[in-house]
């Protein structure tokens, strides 16, 4: 579903830069419950999409309320906040757009070096405000989700050692990268000092400084301010002479005219009448009630359900014209629909099942930020178990040298079965071509160690690890699955379901966004 044709209205200024103008553009509208998120509400000319045959789906026909996903983080900056661009002039972040020159940063082997790059995209939003103090005099205003670099890696604002907030966080004493403090203002900047970064830091540069740019304060500001980030070519800027982290970018929302970058995550194009199309394409005497999949493209339980609540229509127009359907969701969202599902499963057939790809909370919160964690989600397989579903949970994708030992394979599937779940579907990481850039970049940046094993496992274009892998990880997985009774049918990397398969693989939610939330499968 492209943009032309959906027109409600006018389009207003919450739209990305370069949007405001489509003729097909809807409504956008901004919410303080989903801060740096804008909702797109289109109406829709279709509901069921017909996959095409020469699609090696088993299914033939899906429904995705949303595209785009709400999963996701954003990670912001203060509008002032200064930024190197390509003249060695510094600009604030607040002025930057989409095609200016700046500078950042690549890793080539052991070092980093400084190199031209430019302005993807830009986008604002209102977030809470803290301040981190460097011993130079440097301060940088930021939320408590961006990330800067520091010798032991990207670390965030704030976080905690453990529980739901558990991630890398920056503490005092720890040093970032850069060159440290800046001049308050462009005006202050002499020749000088322009041609010598242009000579200098514009040239590639390592990355080095006698600055002292050790943390000696994280305070928050006890206020919410407006939010400025930007998506660069290289993931990273000059943020007040330090390196400064931005939402990675992954290609799955060009489909809607967007750029690859951070608008699958802020930028959600809903469709807000689809449960009264599809009630009406339902109608058809054409129909034949073949099963339909939710979950092949976008979460139908990601968190603007919350707002929308369209998945409740969807299930009953299902329901109604005695249609069978199934769900694939990380949404513990599900849990609120599970009295509807079960009048539903009275009526025609209904399979549930739950993507869980990570266990370790420290990864799960890096590669897939803003989504419920493993164990939230276990709970929703015992919650629908409990209401008479048998659950099916995705194990994918297992991510080669992260989360393909015994011991985390073994822990996966015993918190599965505790949890009630009938079985269990695997595989190893499949890269489409739209997110293997993105996850590239979030490889170097959070395990640079790894790098040259995943070009090995997935050279050039290649999209799925070796057959001769796939085949290890197979034998190390399936006796486990079996000691723990949850091979109900078992079945490796089989993009199925239906009443007596399972389901279709959907990405996974950002990379907060991006990252995170991420979408690798």
């Amino acid at each position: 579903m492209r943009w032309n044709g959906q027109e409600l209205g006018t389009a207003n200024a919450d739209a990305l830069p370069g949007l405001e103008h489509l003729s097909g553009l809807v409504r956008s509208v901004t919410t303080p419950e989903f801060a740096g998120m804008t909702f797109h509400e289109v109406l829709a000319r279709s509901a069921l999409n017909h996959v095409p045959q020469t699609s090696a789906m088993p299914f033939a026909w899906t429904v995705n309320p949303y595209r785009g996903c709400s999963h996701a983080c954003a990670y912001c900056l203060s509008p002032d906040t200064m930024v190197l661009a390509a003249d060695g002039r510094h600009r604030p972040i607040g002025s930057l757009m989409p095609g200016d020159e700046i500078i950042g940063t690549v890793r080539e082997g052991r070092y980093r070096r400084y190199v031209r790059t430019r302005v993807l995209a830009r986008w604002s939003t209102r977030k809470p405000a803290y301040r981190v103090t460097l011993a130079d005099g440097t301060e940088l205003i930021a939320s408590g989700d961006h990330r800067f670099l520091t010798q032991r890696g990207w670390k965030h604002v704030t976080g905690a050692m453990c529980g739901t907030d558990q991630r890398p966080y920056l503490t005092t004493n720890d040093r970032l990268l850069g060159f440290g403090h800046v001049p308050a203002s462009p005006d202050e900047v002499s020749e000088p000092f322009r041609r010598g970064y242009l000579t200098g830091v514009i040239d590639g540069t390592a990355v080095k400084s006698v600055a002292d740019l050790r943390v000696v304060s994280i305070e928050p500001l006890g206020t919410t301010i407006d939010m400025v980030d930007i998506t660069t070519g290289t993931g990273d800027f000059l943020a007040n002479g330090v390196i400064s982290h931005n939402c990675f970018a992954r290609g799955t929302h060009e489909y809607l005219d967007l750029d690859a970058g951070h608008d699958f995550d802020s930028q959600i194009v809903v469709k807000v009448n689809v449960a009264d199309v599809l009630r009406r394409e339902l109608s058809r005497g054409s129909w034949q009630h073949e099963h339909v999949a939710l979950g092949t493209n976008t979460d139908p339980y990601q968190r603007a359900e919350g707002r929308y609540r369209l998945m409740p229509g969807i299930i009953s127009a299902l329901t109604d014209s005695g249609t069978p359907f199934s769900i694939l969701t990380k949404g513990t969202l599900l849990r609120r629909d599970l009295p509807l599902l079960q009048d539903a499963a009275s009526s025609v057939d209904v399979s549930l099942a739950m993507s869980i790809a990570v266990f370790d909370e420290a990864l799960q919160h890096s590669i897939e930020p803003g989504t419920p964690t493993a164990h939230a989600r276990l709970d929703t397989v015992r919650a629908a178990t409990d209401a008479g579903f048998a659950v099916t949970v995705f194990l994918m994708p297992i991510l080669p040298h992260l989360t393909d030992t015994i011991p985390a394979i073994d822990d996966a599937l015993r918190r599965i079965r505790d949890a009630g779940a009938r079985r269990v579907i695997f595989g190893a990481l499949h890269l489409r071509p739209g997110v293997k850039p993105w996850f590239q970049q979030w490889l170097a940046r959070e395990h640079p160690e790894l790098v040259s094993s995943y070009r090995a496992l997935y050279p050039g274009a290649a999209v799925q690890a070796p057959k001769a892998y796939r085949a290890w990880l197979a034998k190390r997985v399936r006796p486990l699955v079996r000691r723990y009774g949850l091979d109900g049918r078992l079945e490796e990397e089989q993009p199925r379901f239906g009443p007596s398969r399972p389901g279709p693989v959907i990405r996974t939610g950002r990379p907060p966004a991006a990252d995170a939330a991420t979408r690798l499968f």
